[in-house]
């Protein structure tokens, strides 16, 4: 990150007072800090409201990327970028033009480290970025998903430090042409959903006070058709947790019985669906190899975490996060069985791994199942390939080094078995089945094809 000391400005309140209309004219300059799967799609949405919109990024590879016009997420074409690019879009390394900025949204990762604890050395160090350029009147909004408190104890400190006498606004509390507004609003992307356009998804904005409130709505209504505001910041990073908990405790029940359906002799998937035609009072969530993506595997955490320090242990939660840490252990051990009755062991098979993306028909690796997967079977002496329509290559991640090449599905018979981890649709299960010598299938992809090759798994 380009950092360099300036001089804060100071501004006269009737030029403050005017940021309102520069958000609702859509004449505000519009920062965005980390253009990966939230970032870039939400400065699309901004240049596409035609507001002028910096995109910065630590990544000089991905600015390159950007400012030729290419896209490097599979859902966003490079035909939107260079929309964007005709408009009022440019993409940057440089840190200094912060202080251009009238909002300045932050939406960098906030993984797990080894143990399984919050990580915000992203959001610490994109502060420490911001400070030296952080300009009276301006706005700064959080979007990165963690555990409630996070804007007010750990992003405000950071602001504040080195801001050069700049203070965060809060009610009753600081000159205004002396301060900066803060406000935290939850990232509501879910890569591969097709069916709701993203403006159309609520948005929910907490300020620290009823003016960054206001000011973030004013903001984010030009791009989103409802603003939900709610009281405080740690309000609204509590409303992202349960969101995605909700969808975590979920996900662990019905894997849960789909382990214990499986010892009855009983398909989980037909009883999902029959459950599904009730019209109240159920919603269907369908089992799989683990938990993948960005928040639902990483959220539960965060709160079972921040829940510690008030002495108070999340248990409901804590059981969901291990029945679905445990997904990946039950399908390698499927696997292993299922060769076994073939009279071959797992050591020395070749096992083809379909899909490695966390979810179908994205281009998304964080967090995925089969990552773990492939390394659980490379322990126990199997020889495995893999093949992704949206991979070529898997390279060092955060936690694995697996270094492998895409192959492709020619030979899907010399294979010992084939493990249906991520049900893309470019795959044509029949012919998949057709050629394979074993299937193992994580996710019903071979539902209505009657085979003794698959276990469903």
């Amino acid at each position: 990150m380009s950092v360099s000391t300036q001089t804060a400005i100071s501004l006269p309140a009737d030029k403050l007072s005017s940021l309102d209309s520069k958000f609702a004219n859509r004449t505000a300059n519009v920062g965005i800090i980390g253009l990966g799967y939230v970032g870039l799609p939400l400065a699309l949405l901004f240049t596409d409201a035609d507001f002028p919109v910096t995109g910065f990024d630590v990544d000089a590879q991905k600015v390159e990327k950007l400012s030729r016009g290419e896209s490097y997420i599979y859902r966003l074409p490079s035909s939107e970028v260079q929309l964007a690019r005709m408009k009022q879009f440019s993409a940057t390394v440089e840190f200094s033009d912060i202080a251009r900025m009238d909002a300045v949204i932050i939406c960098v990762p906030t993984p797990l480290n080894e143990q399984r604890e919050p990580d915000l050395s992203f959001v610490m160090n994109t502060a420490e970025a911001i400070t030296p350029h952080l300009q009276a009147g301006q706005l700064i909004v959080l979007e990165s998903t963690s555990y409630p408190g996070t804007t007010e104890e750990v992003l405000v400190p950071i602001l504040e430090k080195n801001a050069r006498g700049l203070r965060a606004q809060r009610d009753g509390n600081g000159v205004e042409r002396e301060s900066f507004y803060v406000a935290f609003s939850p990232e509501r992307e879910d890569p591969g959903n097709n069916t709701i356009a993203r403006r159309d998804i609520p948005k929910i904005v907490g300020g620290l006070n009823n003016r960054a409130t206001e000011l973030a709505a004013t903001l984010y209504q030009a791009i989103f058709q409802r603003i939900v505001p709610v009281s405080t910041p740690a309000i609204a990073e509590m409303t992202k947790l349960l969101e995605n908990i909700y969808r975590c405790v979920n996900i662990a029940l019905v894997n849960e019985l789909k382990l214990l359906c499986l010892r009855m002799g009983i398909d989980v998937w037909e009883v999902i669906d029959a459950a599904s035609t009730k019209p109240f009072g159920f919603q269907p969530f369908y089992p799989g190899p683990g938990l993948g993506g960005h928040c639902i595997p990483v959220d539960p955490f965060y709160l079972s975490w921040k829940a510690k320090q008030w002495d108070f242990q999340t248990r409901f939660i804590e059981l969901a996060g291990e029945i679905n840490v445990s997904m990946p252990y039950h399908v390698v051990s499927t696997i292993s069985e299922a060769l076994n009755r073939t009279r071959k062991p797992l050591n020395g098979s070749r096992v083809l791994i379909l899909g490695v993306s966390y979810k179908k028909d994205v281009d998304d690796l964080r967090e995925s199942p089969a990552l773990t997967i492939i390394d659980l079977l490379r322990q126990q002496g199997a020889i495995v390939s893999y093949n992704d329509p949206y991979f070529p290559v898997l390279l060092k991640g955060r936690h694995y080094d697996l270094q492998m090449e895409r192959v492709p599905l020619d030979n899907i018979g010399e294979y010992d078995c084939v493990a249906i981890i991520t049900d893309h649709s470019d795959y044509e299960y029949p012919a998949i089945v057709r050629e394979a010598q074993l299937v193992v299938d994580t996710r019903n992809a071979t539902r209505g094809i009657d085979s003794s090759k698959i276990v469903r798994c």
